[in-house]
């Protein structure tokens, strides 16, 4: 199913917004302000972010960042349309714009667009692939190995996501940790990071001992084959 993060302070709109995403078959997660954005973010893994930039605790810059770290597309939904405001939000890598008032059946239209491209629901097959065994569904936030499920904590799965945006490449341990960081506040440190690796190699089924999918660099980080 999938999931959205849909951040907007303006309880009329996001009560109708969410009633239509709703019907439309979307499981939608809302929440009006930064906050509650990046606790949600700890609690659950999702397909698309939909946000608003100017929020009462901050603006939606930040959680975009947070979700485009995670692989995640991101829609902005507001009333800010100014050109420098566009170009900020299109350079973190936002996937649209979309500007208030807007017509519901453009925007349903534009989110279907960002998940295609995304490889969403109406590009079942398109799902990354690790080794011979290894298949992610992004969109669904499942990982399977060998046909089964494997039961990732949020941080693991997104740990993993990190890894598979930059295959190949060799990444640093502070790399990685801004990549997972925990946004609610709790902290990740170095160690945490060590104990997070042996537990996704271990339910990937990569030997600890002389792993061949996460790799080990002496002196420099990690890096991920396949």
């Amino acid at each position: 199913m999938v999931r959205i993060l849909f951040v907007e302070d303006d309880e009329l709109i996001a009560s109708g917004l969410n009633y239509a995403l709703s019907q439309e078959g979307y499981a939608v997660n809302h929440c009006g302000n930064v906050h509650g954005a990046m606790e949600l973010l700890q609690a659950e893994v999702f397909s698309l972010g939909l946000l608003d930039i100017s929020l009462p605790d901050g603006s939606g810059y930040g959680i975009c960042k947070a979700l485009k770290e995670q692989g995640v597309p991101v829609i902005f939904l507001t009333a800010v349309d100014d050109e420098g405001n566009v170009v900020q939000g299109l350079e973190m890598g936002a996937d649209d714009y979309i500007t208030k008032p807007f017509r519901l059946r453009e925007l349903l239209t534009r989110i279907k667009g960002v998940l295609r491209r995304n490889g969403g629901p109406e590009d079942p097959n398109a799902v990354l692939t690790l080794g011979p065994d290894i298949h992610i569904h992004t969109l669904q936030a499942r990982v399977l190995r060998g046909g089964k499920e494997l039961a990732l904590t949020a941080l693991e799965y997104r740990l993993l996501l990190v890894f598979a945006a930059n295959r190949g490449r060799v990444l640093t341990r502070d790399q990685l940790l801004e990549g997972i960081w925990d946004v609610s506040g709790s902290f990740v440190g170095d160690n945490t990071l060590t104990v997070y690796i042996k537990r996704l190699r271990e339910k990937l089924g990569d030997d600890s001992q002389s792993p061949c999918l996460i790799q080990t660099v002496r002196g420099m980080g990690y890096k991920l084959n396949g």
